[in-house]
């Protein structure tokens, strides 16, 4: 005997399983390989890749001293009285003072420290502002100086010379085709710039304004007034014209 399967439910089956195959069709197009593109490691631009950091480095001399002579000669005095206008100007800290002791140049290396701290307080360095430290050095064969040195605000940038890929073609340098820069590129061009700047913040942050010489604008402003031109005539600045020469 046959039975017969009613319309309504032919409909709903197959109905059934076109929605069952539809929603593997979608299941299948969102199913994604888990992949991560990861940029390169070093920047295209050269700031980014070889950046100026702003550290605190030393800065020191060395003033050498003889087992017979006390005192400084002219450079040494020199190069103190140099070390004691720049740390007003740009010093973080105390000055250290490094002298020698149990030496064969102690006793002179005394006398010339005490001249050193005379010049240092004649350039207005604070009492405060100079710490004392005793050493004895390690090879005896070396000449014990007494150093001076203190910490400074610095700009430093690489090192430089650093190369991870070939410059040329090859499975090493991916950014080859792409004509990117090598990483080396711009490291010379940033260190020379942070040896050479004057104030390292300057590179951070402009300097604030000085005020205007009232003076020199009063004086343009009332030649404005009058309709005179308010440029100012150098008489110098005619006697080397072409036309003088040979009268």
């Amino acid at each position: 005997m046959t039975t017969q399967v009613p319309a309504d439910r032919n409909r709903g089956l197959r109905l059934g399983l076109a929605l069952l195959g539809l929603s593997i069709a979608l299941g299948a197009c969102t199913t994604t390989d888990d992949v991560t593109t990861v940029g390169s490691v070093a920047p295209n631009d050269y700031r980014l890749r070889h950046p100026i950091a702003i550290q605190e480095a030393n800065h020191s001399i060395d003033i050498f001293v003889g087992n017979s002579r006390g005192g400084l000669s002219a450079s040494q005095r020199s190069d103190v009285m140099g070390l004691a206008q720049t740390w007003l100007h740009e010093g973080t800290g105390a000055i250290n003072a490094d002298v020698p002791t149990g030496t064969p140049n102690a006793r002179a290396a005394a006398d010339t420290f005490r001249e050193v701290r005379a010049m240092l307080a004649a350039a207005g360095i604070p009492p405060r502002g100079i710490i004392v430290r005793n050493y004895r050095p390690d090879d005896p064969r070396q000449l014990p100086t007494i150093r001076l040195n203190y910490a400074k605000i610095t700009a430093v940038a690489g090192p430089c010379g650093v190369w991870p890929d070939d410059l040329g073609p090859s499975a090493n340098n991916p950014g080859y085709l792409e004509n990117k820069p090598y990483y080396n590129f711009g490291c010379a061009n940033q260190r020379n710039l942070a040896a050479m700047v004057d104030n390292p913040s300057d590179l951070v942050q402009p300097r604030s304004e000085t005020p205007p010489y009232t003076a020199r604008r009063v004086n343009a402003y009332e030649k404005y007034k009058k309709g005179t031109t308010t440029a100012t005539v150098y008489p110098e600045s005619d006697k080397a014209k072409l036309s003088d020469t040979g009268k």
